[in-house]
């Protein structure tokens, strides 16, 4: 079920640089909607991709060390790979499942009160993003399921955290 158009669509919605402008677009609401919080969010944003990355990528892959279908010889024949990306070694969960939806979930639960229709933005990209690690052939949809689960956590318990301190000043702002 591949073609060019799709292996193009999936290859560009796997590169983190293509969605700049949903980030910050996401940035300019933040900043309308927190006023100066809005650097506290985006450290906090920062913070979340770095736990969510080195979690999966740091800690879990090497502990678990499942090698990623595309590097499995015995589908070999059957893996479509898209401009021979092999990914990493080990696939098992995935990152990207996990940094996109720990974004999506954390800004979610940051703006949906006063931008409902935000959820139609941050599902379908975190979605998209994921599903474009299965269709590359770098994961087995276990990969992205506990991927896209450990990001909605991290998501969740970063938001959690903010609440629970921003009313406190921090570098003259209060978060």
């Amino acid at each position: 079920m591949h073609n060019s158009f799709f292996d193009f669509i999936m290859y560009w919605a796997s590169n983190k640089l293509i969605w700049i402008p949903l980030y910050i677009f996401i940035l300019i609401l933040i900043f309308r909607e927190f006023k100066n919080q809005g650097f506290i969010i985006l450290l906090f944003s920062i913070a979340l991709i770095i736990c969510s990355d080195q979690l999966t990528s740091g800690l879990i892959k090497n502990m678990v060390e499942r090698p990623r279908p595309s590097h499995e010889a015995a589908l070999a024949d059957t893996i479509h790979l898209v401009k021979d990306y092999h990914g990493g070694k080990y696939g098992f969960p995935s990152s990207h499942a996990s940094t996109s939806f720990a974004i999506a979930a954390f800004i979610f639960f940051l703006l949906r009160k006063r931008f409902s229709w935000i959820v139609f933005v941050l599902l379908p990209y975190a979605m998209l993003v994921s599903y474009s690690r299965i269709y590359l052939g770098v994961h087995y949809p276990g990969d992205v399921v506990c991927g896209m689960l450990t990001g909605i956590f991290l998501g969740y318990i970063f938001f959690k955290i903010f609440q629970r301190i921003k009313n406190y000043k921090l570098f003259g702002l209060s978060a």
